[in-house]
C-alpha cells in the first residue's frame, strides 16, 4: 500500500500510509549529528524531546519504565540510551 500523497509545510511531497504527520524529508533533516539523541530513529527523539528531555540529565532522572511509556519510544531505544548513560557515567533512576 502507497498511503496517502501529502504535502509537508516546506513543499516535500510523501505518502503515509497512517495518520503521522511528519515528514520523512523534514525528520531526516533534523537529525542531531551527534549527542545522544543522534542514535535514536526520529520517533524515539521526538518522545523524548516532547516530554522535555533535551539532556542526558534529564534522561537520568526518569526511569526506563517511564520512559518506555513515552508515546514513539520504543523497546530497542533503551539498551541504546542504557549504553549512552553509561558511557557518560550515569543511568536510569
Amino acid at each position: 500500500m502507497q498511503g496517502t500523497l501529502r504535502t509537508c509545510e516546506k513543499g516535500h511531497h510523501y505518502y503515509k500510509s497512517s495518520d503521522c504527520p511528519v515528514c520523512p524529508e523534514c525528520a531526516a533533516a533534523d537529525k542531531p549529528e551527534s549527542g545522544f539523541l543522534s542514535v535514536l530513529a526520529a520517533p524515539a527523539r521526538r518522545a523524548l524531546l516532547n516530554n522535555g528531555i533535551d539532556t542526558l540529565e534529564k534522561l537520568a532522572s526518569k526511569t526506563e519504565k517511564e520512559v518506555l511509556a513515552f508515546h514513539g519510544m520504543g523497546k530497542s531505544s533503551i539498551p541504546k540510551l542504557k549504553e549512552v548513560l553509561e558511557s557518560a557515567g550515569t543511568s536510569f533512576k
